[in-house]
């Protein structure tokens, strides 16, 4: 697997080499930013997780930041906010209204009715995405950071475990091979 990804991710000489990325001096350079090891992948995939649920287009940004300050696997976590897209973001968000209206105890069926994602455009998609999180309420004000911190746990461990079985795995194999 380690393979794989390798193919598609930056050396470091091309990262330090990169004039755009010349200004973020020391910041991009630490090894657990690209390299593929566990703990580093799975906390990728744990913070690409978390950061997707955030509404707009600041789910890369804020997952390559939370990479940078908890120095995980950044390509990792900025590829694992793709889970979200037009076709995964209405049921997630329903998900993630029903958790906090139960967490909560809140519910209003005049707003469940209204869960349609409204018509956005460029000069005031943040207006009418407040007023749409401000219409749920207090359900999804809550649901959001519990969904997210529940698939970024959720995530982490996955990774982990996959990663130990498929390392044991290897093992046996090679065992098998040479004994």
């Amino acid at each position: 697997m380690r393979k794989l990804f390798r193919k598609f991710l930056p050396s470091h000489e091309t990262v330090r080499s990169n004039q755009w990325l010349k200004p973020f001096g020391g910041w991009l350079h630490h090894p657990n930013l690209w390299h593929l090891h566990r703990r580093s992948v799975a906390g990728g995939v744990a913070v690409g997780l978390f950061c997707g649920l955030i509404p707009g287009p600041l789910q890369m940004i804020s997952a390559a930041l939370l990479a940078l300050l908890l120095r995980v696997n950044l390509p990792v976590a900025v590829f694992t906010t793709l889970y979200t897209n037009p076709f995964t973001i209405l049921p997630l968000y329903v998900l993630a209204y029903e958790l906090g209206a139960i967490v909560s105890g809140a519910r209003s069926e005049a707003v469940v009715a209204q869960l349609s994602f409204p018509e956005m455009h460029w000069h005031n998609w943040v207006n009418e995405l407040w007023g749409w999180l401000v219409m749920l309420g207090k359900p999804i004000m809550i649901g959001l950071p519990l969904l997210a911190t529940c698939l970024a746990i959720a995530g982490y461990f996955v990774v982990r475990v996959a990663w130990r079985v498929a390392v044991v795995l290897r093992w046996r194999a090679r065992k098998q091979r040479v004994g």
